[in-house]
């Protein structure tokens, strides 16, 4: 593991969000185009291109996937110039790649960077996850409760009722008895068609959003970026992951992961400081995406610090070079 005193983060933390801009950038000429492995790539080939100016010895530990599935950006790529702190690094240069595609919210660029051996190698499978915001005593909600549980045990801690609690769940097939049993309670619920990042966010700030808890299933690399998200801005957060064969299994235990039962908590997850970035690509309700104007372009980015607890939002407006 490295030694953490050299994660200078303050001083990293405006060149991860150099990152994280030039990704939106590069897939801001695609919003709306249908084409989303080009978005996706335009969004690698700039993220890349940035990380690589970075004085960091940094190592891709969430990525686009293994090295023969990935062109570039993948698990265990080294990153960097090499002259600087020994750094993990957690990525999705396009999270939302459909809704790029589609013009639809919710569309980001997320990174985020820790000191070596600190971030989570969560293989690419589900994660079952369950998240809430900051505020609340410890444990308040567990992983292990049922769906139905968590909203009465939330609008307990709350002081409301499990009709006042919003629950975001990804819309898919596996989350249908899920989705029946939170409705059962009175709450509501937002159904997201992608992008499981930002809706674990939209739980870090309830009073903008109107999210007070995620769950459901979706990949465990994303769970990492949402967890390194929430020990910034505070919140809880659960994850187990879920193997659906032997396969799935075998990937696992290759990435290290020895109990493969085990409920990983945030702070699990992400077991020093870290840094997080994340750029607006399209509109959403944590994010404004990228705005067009006669030969620029504006982005904005939340930057984030988990030792400071720092946020910060910033608006990046550049001259447009067509190609």
């Amino acid at each position: 593991m490295a030694d953490a005193t050299q994660f200078q983060d303050r001083m990293l933390s405006l060149g991860l969000a150099r990152v994280s801009e030039a990704a939106a950038h590069a897939s801001a000429r695609l919003i709306g185009r249908g084409d989303e492995k080009a978005a996706d790539q335009a969004a690698v080939n700039a993220m890349r291109d940035q990380l690589n100016l970075l004085d960091i010895a940094g190592v891709v530990v969430i990525g686009e996937g293994e090295r023969d599935e990935a062109p570039m950006l993948y698990i265990g790529e080294k990153v960097g110039t090499g002259n600087g702190p020994a750094v993990d690094i957690a990525l999705d240069p396009l999270e939302g790649t459909t809704l790029t595609a589609k013009d639809m919210p919710n569309a980001l660029t997320v990174i985020a960077m820790a000191p070596r051996g600190t971030l989570l190698h969560a293989p690419d499978v589900y994660m079952d996850k369950l998240a809430i915001g900051p505020g609340y005593a410890p444990d308040v909600v567990s992983i292990d409760m049922a769906p139905g549980e968590r909203v009465h045990a939330l609008a307990k801690a709350r002081g409301c009722a499990p009709r006042d609690i919003s629950v975001c769940i990804l819309e898919r097939p596996r989350h249908e008895d899920l989705i029946a049993e939170v409705r059962e309670t009175g709450a509501a619920i937002r159904l997201i068609t992608d992008g499981d990042v930002a809706g674990v966010i939209h739980c870090a700030e309830a009073a903008k959003t109107g999210i007070d808890m995620y769950m459901g299933w979706g990949g465990a690399p994303e769970g990492v970026l949402a967890a390194a998200a929430l020990k910034c801005m505070g919140g809880q957060m659960w994850g187990r992951l879920m193997f659906r064969n032997d396969d799935e299994r075998a990937r696992a235990r290759a990435a290290g992961i020895t109990d493969l039962n085990r409920v990983y908590s945030r702070d699990e997850m992400v077991t020093s400081d870290v840094i997080f970035a994340a750029t607006g690509v399209t509109d959403g309700s944590i994010l404004s995406g990228t705005r067009r104007e006669p030969g620029f372009l504006t982005t904005e980015t939340l930057l984030m610090r988990s030792k400071t607890g720092s946020v910060r939002r910033m608006q990046y407006r550049a001259p447009v070079r067509e190609v």
